[in-house]
């Protein structure tokens, strides 16, 4: 049994050390002194000031930000609705088409998404008028599209799982299946909740491609502007950057976990 565990902490270590190293560096050398972004020198602030400096790169962070949360909340909203026909309406007269039109952004290259976007909204425009020129809402559309298929997953997966013995009982006890959705269902699933927003805001944050073809001059994402940065070589505010990233979605991981743990603990 001995050897087994060790095997078991072996494989452990290796696999996090994989996953959090890179990470681990890159935060380090965000406080490096050098310019060169892989040779240390000592410890500074200079690139976190840098960054305060580069009002480029703060305002596409903010773009992505702004885009990110509304993207999530958006998605939550129609792949909740999305996830609960999935799992509770059953087969219907259309479900295989309403199936293969909700996992579509699941299995189509960003690529096509993206193009296939960018020419709807140009036809759009030519048409009425609307909407003039690339921007927030049309970033904003498209990750939605992409997003509200992985929420769907997610809370359709819950709902499976899902004890429906309170529902019951509270249709026993003559509450509206509405009511009884969002005063029952929704808070026992809340903890699904978060984590498909942190999940939608996540892909939207990280999107490059769907946000290239449906962004405009003045309406760069953080990571379009990093990619393009990347041609001419990375400076190490990037660094900086992206450790406060990691600390602002860690912040969301843990207020997530506490989340989680409070409704497992009414439930019991």
């Amino acid at each position: 049994m001995r050897p087994n565990r060790w095997l078991r902490a072996i494989s452990l270590f290796v696999g996090f050390a994989f996953l959090y190293l890179p990470i681990l560096f890159l935060m380090i050398f965000s406080f490096n002194d050098s310019a060169i972004m892989t040779s240390w020198s000592g410890f500074s602030f200079r690139w976190y000031q840098a960054l305060m400096s580069d009002h480029v790169l703060l305002t596409a962070a903010k773009l992505s930000f702004y885009i990110a949360a509304l993207t999530a909340t958006a998605a939550v909203i129609l792949g909740t609705w999305a996830g609960y026909v999935l799992a509770r309406m059953g087969r219907f007269k259309g479900f295989p088409l309403y199936v293969g039109l909700l996992s579509a952004p699941l299995v189509i290259p960003e690529v096509v998404l993206g193009i296939s976007l960018l020419l709807m909204f140009v036809e759009f425009s030519k048409l009425f008028g609307w909407p003039d020129g690339n921007g927030i809402f049309t970033i904003w559309v498209g990750h939605v599209l992409l997003c509200m298929a992985y929420v769907a997953v997610v809370i359709q997966s819950r709902l499976r799982d899902f004890d429906r013995s309170l529902e019951e009982a509270a249709l026993d006890l003559g509450a509206t299946p509405l009511k009884v959705f969002f005063v029952i269902t929704l808070p026992l699933i809340a903890p699904a909740l978060m984590a498909a927003w942190l999940l939608a805001f996540t892909l939207s944050l990280d999107d490059v491609v769907i946000a290239s073809f449906l962004s405009a001059p003045g309406y760069t994402t953080l990571p379009v502007e990093v990619f393009s940065r990347v041609r001419l070589g990375l400076k190490p505010e990037i660094n900086a950057l992206a450790t406060l990233f990691i600390f602002v979605v860690g912040l969301f991981v843990i207020v997530a976990s506490r989340m989680q743990r409070r409704v497992s603990n009414a439930e019991n």
